[in-house]
């Protein structure tokens, strides 16, 4: 009887475990090494206007109370209604991501009482801001932005100061900008105003055109009606009253200085009777930065560029109304990834620095080892050294010294360890010479030194 055959087991295969690639959250941005250069060339330009005007840094928490936004901001605005990030912690406590930077700067300026330091305090700030909003070009989740404020200035010098460090900071950067700019008055002026807008809305067929965003404002913040920015309200606004024929005697005469102020210092603006900012907090002048070939460009979306490069204006009441002593105070913040935006766009050239980088190459171990030591040296005496130790091809170490534009490279093998030399290596030229160790110093100041005086 034939041997019947065992049955072979059908076993499923065995399959790789499936890993999991992680990717970014919508809306928000790596920034890699190249793309630091951009950053580099706005920080370094920000911070020395800060220098030059006598703005002082300071960084608040990224992390506020919710409360905070929803007083300062405004709970109607859409930056805190739609746009914040806001959640409840684990000790129970209503929180926020910020959104802007205006309240938390002020309150820092209360709960550390820099009222009572020498008046005007000039503050520098920088930092990363969050809002859950559509992205699109010029405008991420998470965006980076630069404030300059100054607390304790009521004249009018401040808004045109402030106003000539944003120009400046643009076209210094070689970006052409206007200035657009209002006068939204004082909540004592406002109410007229508000009343003559609510008339003028009210007339038939034009609450009927409103967008349902602006139905709602109409009942709570009329003045933010101006600031839409769909087509059939933008067209029911044009023949709305202006809030400039309705300032009271001090807000227009306050006014009229910066505008007098702006004309002085040559700086180009267009009056915008509809320029009132998205948020509840400021009083007077108001205005925004944008980019002189904004008008009506498109992303590759068919959406309408974001041409607003940044903007501020007085908030006279928030120190009082966060709790502080009445103080006025001004301020503007400046887009860090929309200004790198335009920047690429116009490409502009990125200006780079001299650098008189050393290099040290090394073949062989002891090589490796003397040179380490004489990297440390240099680099604590002030020298600009860069190195490749990791690497053990002395054509790979150079072609990287090559790469970063270093001036001078030394080289140090077995034979000169031996004989206590090292060979200096111009870059440019590619000529080399083999000098005493304990020369090195002399040698390497005096070729710098003649490359300075040969400049």
């Amino acid at each position: 009887m034939p041997r019947i055959a065992k049955e072979k087991i059908n076993k499923e295969p065995v399959r790789a475990k499936k890993i999991v690639r992680f990717s970014r959250l919508r809306g928000m941005k790596d920034v890699l090494f190249d793309e630091y250069r951009y950053w580099d060339l706005i920080t370094k330009k920000a911070t020395d206007l800060a220098d030059v005007y006598d703005f002082r840094r300071i960084d608040t928490p990224i992390l506020e109370k919710l409360d905070l936004y929803e007083r300062s901001t405004g709970s109607d605005t859409d930056v805190v209604s739609k746009e914040m990030y806001s959640f409840i912690d684990k000790s129970e406590e209503k929180v926020a991501l910020r959104p802007e930077a205006t309240p938390g700067i002020v309150r820092s300026y209360i709960e550390h009482g820099l009222f009572n330091q020498p008046q005007p305090i000039k503050t520098f700030w920088l930092g990363p801001l969050f809002r859950h909003e559509k992205p699109q070009s010029g405008r991420t989740r998470q965006h980076s932005q630069i404030n300059f404020d100054v607390f304790g200035e009521a004249g009018p010098i401040t808004d045109a100061q402030l106003i000539l460090i944003t120009y400046n900071f643009y076209t210094e950067l070689q970006i052409d900008v206007q200035v657009q700019i209002n006068s939204i008055g004082c909540p004592d002026c406002r109410k007229e105003y508000i009343n003559k807008l609510t008339e003028y809305y009210k007339e038939r067929g034009k609450r009927s055109r409103l967008c349902n965003d602006c139905k709602r404002r109409f009942v709570k913040n009329p003045l933010r009606l101006l600031d839409c920015k769909e087509k059939d309200c933008i067209e029911v606004r044009e023949d709305a009253p202006q809030i400039v024929d309705f300032l009271c005697e001090g807000c227009r005469e306050h006014f009229i200085k910066v505008l007098e102020y702006l004309d002085e210092l040559g700086i180009s603006y267009n009056l915008n009777p509809f320029l009132v900012r998205g948020l509840d907090y400021y009083t007077r002048t108001v205005f925004e930065i944008v980019a002189v070939d904004d008008e009506g460009e498109k992303d590759e979306n068919g959406q309408r560029r974001q041409s607003s490069l940044g903007g501020g204006g007085r908030y006279d009441n928030l120190i009082e109304m966060l709790g502080g002593r009445p103080t006025p105070a001004c301020g503007f913040g400046l887009g860090v990834e929309r200004a790198i935006l335009k920047i690429k766009e116009k490409n502009i050239p990125l200006k780079e620095d001299k650098k008189d980088f050393i290099f040290l190459a090394q073949l062989g171990e002891q090589a490796r080892l003397k040179a380490v030591t004489l990297f440390e040296e240099m680099r604590r005496a002030g020298y600009r050294v860069r190195q490749a130790f990791t690497k053990d091809s002395l054509k790979a170490q150079l072609e990287i010294a090559d790469r970063i534009g270093a001036k001078y490279s030394l080289i140090l093998g077995q034979k000169e360890l031996l004989d206590g030399t090292i060979i200096i290596r111009d870059m440019e030229s590619g000529t080399q010479e083999v000098i005493d160790q304990k020369k090195i110093y002399v040698e390497i100041n005096k070729r710098l030194e003649m490359d300075k005086g040969g400049n």
